[in-house]
């Protein structure tokens, strides 16, 4: 199994390389690809150094998969290019998710609509796949009618830039900034571009990309996204109606046999999710602070915690290259 990773030197690049490692995905060749000035560069790779190629010379050396992680423009372009050449594509850019014709997936949820025809397969949102990853057990049990979702996301999802830009503020050092103001011992209720509506585009892809996955237009969603100054995952709360009634400890239970779930909540011990003390460098996602909303009925509050490098970014991709090869559809 020859797999290319577009954009290893990235922040998810990076992390792909490491989710591949440790999940032993069956890799025979591995093929390192990024821009044409980080072409020759060297990276190890299962202990073993590899030279770093650009997209062109990727598409002749004939991967099976490319797991895509340089961005929109990068993913319109070059994309399609390795789908001609055969090569499936699972990508991380918001570039295909709400293209119609194109599989948006989380593995636990519809990776079943999967065919040998999709050459081009979307990864969706960090936010969304570990809200979408909690609720759907729930759906199929008591139906989601309307989500309220407030995110506290980790500067991880921006990149190495912001990372950078939190350290040196907090270091006092002058550098770089990722945002349009200071990160440290601040929140900025802004991720991504703002749109004609007043939403960003970040809330707009949770709205949009959860009725896709979950493959029901009905569900309605409105979503705060903001950026804290934190590392190692990101957090929501969530509050949720359903239309059907709910016991809360069938619900916890339900939650606590979800595939890819593990459920922290046990307040009197101060047991709740944390990004840097539960998620970073996990799977699962992490729910707790289950407790019904008081002001109407049908209706529960949560907390959701994962880490978005990986089952929002890395390990949710190769998860999908792991169901392609189980079942043979590459």
């Amino acid at each position: 199994m020859k797999i290319a990773v577009v954009g290893a030197t990235g922040l998810v690049g990076t992390k792909m390389m490491q989710v591949l490692e440790e999940r032993n995905f069956p890799v025979t060749e591995f093929i390192p690809v990024a821009s044409e000035k980080s072409a020759g560069r060297e990276i190890i790779f299962k202990g073993k150094p590899y030279k770093v190629v650009d997209a062109a010379t990727a598409i002749s050396m004939k991967p099976q998969i490319a797991l895509f992680s340089a961005g929109g423009s990068t993913s319109l372009e070059w994309a399609p290019k390795f789908a001609a050449a055969g090569i499936t594509v699972i990508d991380n850019s918001s570039a295909w998710r709400m293209d119609p014709s194109k599989k948006l997936v989380v593995p636990e949820i519809n990776a079943d609509a999967l065919t040998k025809d999709d050459k081009i397969i979307a990864n969706p949102n960090c936010s969304t796949i570990q809200m979408v990853v909690v609720l759907n057990p729930l759906h199929k049990k008591y139906k989601v009618r309307r989500i309220v979702v407030s995110t506290y996301q980790s500067v991880t999802g921006t990149g190495k830039k912001a990372v950078d830009q939190l350290m040196n503020e907090r270091n006092g050092v002058s550098g770089e900034m990722a945002y349009a103001y200071r990160i440290d011992m601040n929140a900025i209720p802004h991720i991504d571009v703002f749109l004609e509506n007043g939403y960003t585009k970040e809330e707009m892809k949770m709205v949009n990309e959860t009725k896709k996955i979950m493959r029901d237009d009905s569900i309605r969603v409105t979503a705060t996204t903001v950026r804290i100054p934190v590392m190692g995952g990101h957090s929501e709360a969530v509050n949720v109606e359903f239309e059907q009634e709910f016991d809360l400890a069938e619900l916890r239970s339900l939650l606590e046999t979800a595939p890819g779930v593990t459920v922290i909540d046990d307040v009197k011990n101060l047991q709740y999710p944390m990004p840097l003390l539960h998620a970073h460098d996990k799977d699962d996602v992490f729910v707790g602070r289950l407790r019904r909303d008081e002001t109407q009925p049908k209706t529960l509050n949560m907390w959701v915690v994962s880490d978005n490098l990986r089952k929002g970014a890395a390990t949710n991709a190769i998860q999908i290259a792991e169901y392609l090869v189980e079942k043979k559809l590459v």
